[in-house]
């Protein structure tokens, strides 16, 4: 830990506390539960610490880091018979001599999202993740305060995304405003699993260590949501599961399980072909209405001399968010270009501009500043996930439609605040 950087901590400090205050005055501004709000301050804290200072947990974070590196690779041989050198890397070769074309996101990235899609089918199959899953749960019931079904749901998201509803369905019907908030809120400042790999093959050229930390990060997201959803809508009812820790319904949602582990990953598998189609569908979409929309602004005038586009538009509106993270003041216009962007052309792409900034010839941002951008952009938090995740949680509970699309609009407000005290985080302790 550099001296020099301790200004720039002591801004990261300030700006957990800003962003946490600015959670409480854009919601209902009423008292919020004492004991959660304790409780997510000693959880988020515990937890960087435990991440960043401690050397017995960065070791641990080293071995994760190794063992899901050596997943994505092992996953890549089944995308490697099947496409050839579309799916190698830049650099890499067959056995007979034939060299790759170049990056394709599409063959060498999307397959490891079927990959892990399938592993953590067959996880659930072998009771492994409900193990896990309730571990944790029962760590935020009693820390934080929740309800059980909060718990249960919050714990879900550390490893799976829009699903993790399907582990409390029997009681969406009946949570009350701020659960449903708190729902959404972890959703989308979270990362599932299953796609975790695309991230990793982005940063691992550029940022040693980055599975164990996107993992972490994903961790420490989840308190942080639980905070900011609580401070903008207090509880102010009595939550049906308030005294336990309700059982969680199958993940993939289906009344009976699969006949054998080998079902259980084909069906994951399948359901991970729907993600990886889901994910170029959006990408394909959501960039081509990003440069229709910049073919538009560039009929306006310029400014400063260079043409308005939307994820210039975007990078002002994110950069006091980006000072208060404890950037150096060299990096704010570049930091909070990617930030911004990520509302419309989602993480992956930001997370792909990101390396791709910092791997030229003159990296744009210090190692510390790198891995706050990296925790920062680690969650869920554009237009697209909003309109996923209010569609699948109205489907669960189609009576309350109204009632979670206008939460999902506020999820959106909060995950963001969620992902950027999760970098705030990063900045102090890093």
């Amino acid at each position: 830990m550099s001296m020099d950087d301790a200004p720039y901590r002591l801004l990261s400090l300030t700006g957990f506390f800003v962003l946490a205050f600015v959670a409480w005055a854009t919601g209902n501004r009423t008292r919020p539960n004492a004991r959660t709000v304790a409780g997510s301050l000693v959880l988020i804290w515990l937890i960087g610490a435990f991440t960043f200072w401690l050397p017995f947990t960065r070791e641990a974070l080293s071995w994760v880091n190794d063992a899901l590196l050596a997943l994505i690779a092992a996953s890549r041989k089944g995308s490697v018979f099947l496409f050839g050198p579309l799916a190698l890397g830049p650099g890499e070769g067959l056995p007979d001599g034939t060299r790759s074309i170049g990056f394709v996101l599409a063959m060498q990235v999307l397959p490891a999202v079927i990959f892990f899609s399938a592993a953590v089918a067959g996880l659930y199959y072998l009771n492994v993740m409900q193990a896990v899953v309730r571990f944790f749960a029962r760590i935020f019931y009693r820390l934080m305060g929740l309800s059980g079904a909060e718990a249960l749901s919050a714990s879900a998201n550390i490893f799976v995304g829009i699903e993790s509803s399907l582990t409390v369905r029997p009681y969406l019907e009946r949570m009350t405003r701020s659960e449903l908030l708190t729902l959404l809120t972890c959703m989308m400042a979270t990362v599932a699993s299953t796609v975790l790999a695309v991230y990793v093959l982005a940063l691992q050229n550029v940022f040693p260590q980055i599975a164990g930390h996107l993992v972490s990060a994903s961790i420490i997201s989840i308190p942080c949501a639980i905070l900011v959803s609580k401070l903008t809508l207090p509880e102010s009812s009595q939550p049906v599961t308030a005294g336990e820790v309700p059982d969680q319904a199958d993940y993939d949602g289906n009344d009976r399980p699969p006949a054998n582990l080998m079902v259980a990953l084909m069906d994951g598998g399948r359901q991970g072909v729907g993600m990886a189609v889901g994910i170029a569908t959006l990408l394909i979409v959501v960039l081509g209405l990003e440069a229709v929309l910049d073919l538009l602004l560039n009929l306006l005038p310029s400014v400063g001399g260079e043409p308005i586009t939307l994820a210039r538009i975007l990078g002002v509106l994110t950069w006091p968010f980006v000072v208060l993270l404890g950037l150096q003041p060299g990096e704010w216009q570049m930091a909070s270009q990617i930030l911004g962007s990520r509302f419309v052309e989602t993480e992956v792409t930001a997370y792909f501009t990101l390396a791709a900034v910092q791997g030229g010839d003159v990296p744009a941002f210090t190692p510390r500043s790198l891995t706050i951008l990296t925790y920062a952009l680690c969650g869920f938090v554009h237009i697209a996930s909003m309109g996923i995740f209010i569609g699948g949680v109205s489907s669960l509970m189609p009576k309350r439609v109204r009632e979670v699309s206008v939460l999902g609009v506020r999820a959106l407000w909060t995950s963001f605040l969620a992902t950027l005290l999760t970098g705030c985080v990063a900045g102090v302790l890093a």
